[in-house]
């Protein structure tokens, strides 16, 4: 009986400890999307006239503005016009954007930031880099014309 007592005061003992108190510290991270800060729609005039700035690598003549805004504000679905006039644009021969270098991964990574520079006003992320760079290294017919037609027509490319 003894040795009961005894047995089961020492693992009272030994399992009863205080519990020791945590703390755990955390950085304060502010996570904001690259696009973010981009809250003003470009207006009719200026989302034709700089598209056709960035494919073209001019400006934009006034009788051609003109007749393109007119379209442009008589359709009603806007997403869809501003689709078929980038695309429109991707299809004439004077176009003036650079064509997709394949020899090196490094190479791919210039044309996507230069892309990104030129379209968006910024770098990309990772992600969008690798993103990108991945698509075009699987895919052989993905062409500069149509990587600018899915950045072009993306909602960032609509805001400034």
């Amino acid at each position: 009986m003894k040795k009961l007592i005894f047995l089961l005061s020492v693992i009272l003992l030994f399992s009863c400890k205080k519990e020791k108190k945590v703390t755990y510290h955390i950085n304060d991270v502010n996570i904001e999307q690259n696009a973010a800060n981009k809250d003003h729609l470009k207006s009719t005039t200026e989302f034709i006239s700089i598209a056709y700035s960035d494919i073209f690598g001019t400006v934009i003549s006034s009788a051609k503005l003109g007749e393109l805004t007119e379209t442009y504000k008589s359709f009603g679905d806007k997403i869809l016009i501003e689709e078929m006039v980038i695309k429109n644009f991707l299809n004439e021969l004077s176009i003036q954007i650079p064509s997709i270098d394949r020899t090196s991964e490094s190479t791919i990574n210039t044309f996507v930031n230069d892309t990104y520079k030129k379209l968006f006003n910024r770098t990309p992320d990772e992600y969008e880099l690798w993103f990108v760079t991945d698509m075009i290294q699987k895919d052989n017919d993905l062409n500069s014309e149509l990587i600018y037609f899915s950045l072009m027509t993306a909602n960032e490319y609509r805001y400034y």
